[in-house]
């Protein structure tokens, strides 16, 4: 081993060793020896934001395309504090990723200096593994236990904190991880209490989740449903779903308790596979959390540590349902262009007529995209990402990693214009990365879902202060000068023919594009 390989040295050819060779970046002064790693040693991709959401929604992105940890260098507890929201979203997510974090040297630390923190502290509720590195003799092995706690099925936040003195002293490595576990298998009893529900007479529902939502497991789940009629569901939200013509289309639980509520009645007893009891976002007066009626039973096949697909095909076994054919499957169908005023059913509409095959979709779009799925089931196929986490501010940096883990595919960002200014930034390392990434901003000028919201909690006439807190307009955001002031090439549409047009552009473009889309 080189002599003079030091602490951060060690880390970045682990986790190179480990697979890990993406680095999203945001360093500080505690961080530059890592930097300097980064420079010295082939094969990591550091990709800079100027912000720590930034930073973070990029690996969730990288991971739920990929299922392969990313890393992120953040700044102390401050730049980790930054990135919080986001690892709340990939969390939820189940997306895997190490968190280098820079700490003060060891003997700085009792000095109280102003970037002192409790970094331990600020990482814990956002990740399931924290540990900091006591020497640069263990930052290697530290670095390997890092990458085996992202690599979890399903995946999970890995936080190593690196203090100063342990990047850059003395060590050697790197140190090669401990091969993933295979997921485990299902038990015959899960198998046969699921077959039992379906067979029983009662309306049942599989309610599908995580993995679930892949292609060849959707397949299984169709025949299942038309060997059972039995229905088929998804969370909400989902990480990724794999959808389009010729595969098996799903609707979403619906966001509306009401409409959650008539959805989940139709449904009956339910089969949970990769997914959990569906309850409501939030609490409401008089509305229920838990959104099953209380006559419905469900059985779990299959948990997300489990084999998901490998549960589905047991079942379908058990069912005797493996030849035969998939009910469900979406039909090619391209919705006519609409024209005049933009509206949400016409954005639905321009989507279904223009979504290119294998495109990825990165939905931040909250209320204006709620009726996006019917109109776009028929495109060709593609993988439409959800926020799972609902902290805004995902869309754009999700996108950001999606890019950069699959740059051969188009992606195409829809995100509300409130939910963008939390991480406007992200255009920048879009133009800086030139990656093809088309992002739809919605313009109208408010919180709109609060304003729904005010009404769902029992708000009656709202004042004007009240009503002007949910407003974003006095200015107007120009989302067109933002773009171009981050170097992406932008326009602004009102009607349905400027939108058609700007998409084609936005899709033929080989960097970013963005179109404000005026509601």
């Amino acid at each position: 081993m080189p002599e003079a390989m030091n602490g951060a040295e060690s880390l970045v050819r682990t986790l190179i060793v480990g697979g890990v060779n993406v680095c999203f970046t945001n360093p500080g002064t505690s961080e530059m020896h890592f930097v300097a790693a980064l420079d010295k040693v082939p094969g990591m991709r550091c990709v800079l934001g100027l912000f720590e959401g930034v930073v973070t929604g990029a690996a969730d992105g990288y991971y739920r395309m990929l299922g392969r940890p990313a890393s992120t260098l953040l700044h102390l507890g401050p730049g980790l504090a930054n990135g919080l929201a986001n690892l709340h979203n990939a969390k939820k997510a189940n997306s895997g990723i190490v968190n280098i974090v820079g700490e003060h040297a060891t003997y700085h630390i009792a000095y109280d200096a102003p970037l002192t923190a409790d970094i331990e502290g600020v990482a814990a509720p956002m990740s399931h593994w924290v540990k900091t590195s006591p020497s640069s003799r263990t930052v290697a092995a530290d670095g390997a236990l890092a990458i085996e706690a992202a690599r979890q099925i399903p995946g999970h936040i890995a936080t190593l904190i690196l203090p100063a003195d342990t990047a850059w002293g003395p060590a050697s490595g790197p140190v090669e991880p401990a091969p993933l576990p295979a997921p485990a298998h299902v038990s015959d009893d899960a198998v046969k209490a699921a077959a039992a529900m379906l067979r029983s007479g009662q309306r049942a529902t599989l309610l599908m989740g995580g993995d679930a939502l892949r292609q060849r497991s959707l397949e299984l789940a169709g025949r299942i449903a038309a060997k059972t009629g039995c229905g088929i569901l998804t969370e909400g939200a989902n990480s990724r779903l794999e959808r389009g013509a010729g595969r098996v289309q799903v609707e979403r639980i619906p966001y509306v308790v009401d409409r959650a509520l008539s959805v989940m009645r139709a449904a009956g007893n339910l089969v949970l596979v990769g997914a959990r009891e569906p309850v409501a976002f939030f609490a409401y007066p008089d509305k229920p959390s838990l959104l099953m009626p209380q006559d419905a039973r469900s059985t779990q096949l299959a948990s997300q540590t489990e084999n998901i697909e490998a549960a589905l095909e047991a079942l379908a076994i058990e069912l005797g349902a493996m030849r035969t054919a998939p009910a469900g499957i979406a039909a090619p169908r391209r919705p006519a262009l609409p024209t005049g005023p933009i509206s949400p059913p016409a954005i639905a509409s321009v989507l279904g007529a223009m979504l290119p095959e294998n495109v990825i979709v990165v939905d931040e779009s909250v209320t204006t995209g709620r009726e996006f799925f019917p109109e776009t089931a028929g495109a060709p196929p593609h993988d439409w990402i959800n926020n799972r986490g609902g902290s805004i501010g995902y869309g754009m940096p999700v996108a950001i990693g999606a890019a950069i883990a699959c740059p051969e595919r188009k992606v195409i960002a829809l995100v509300g214009d409130g939910s963008a200014m939390y991480t406007l930034q992200a255009l920048w390392t879009m133009a800086r990365e030139s990656l093809a990434v088309t992002v739809l901003i919605f313009a109208n000028g408010t919180y709109n879902i609060l304003r729904g919201e005010l009404t769902n909690v029992g708000v009656r006439n709202p004042g004007p202060r009240a009503v002007d807190m949910l407003s974003i307009g006095r200015p107007d955001l120009g989302w067109v000068a933002l773009a171009r002031g981050m170097g992406v090439e932008a326009t602004r549409v009102e009607t349905c023919e400027e939108l058609a047009k700007a998409l084609g552009a936005g899709l033929r473009t080989h960097g970013p594009y963005l179109i404000e889309v005026a509601l």
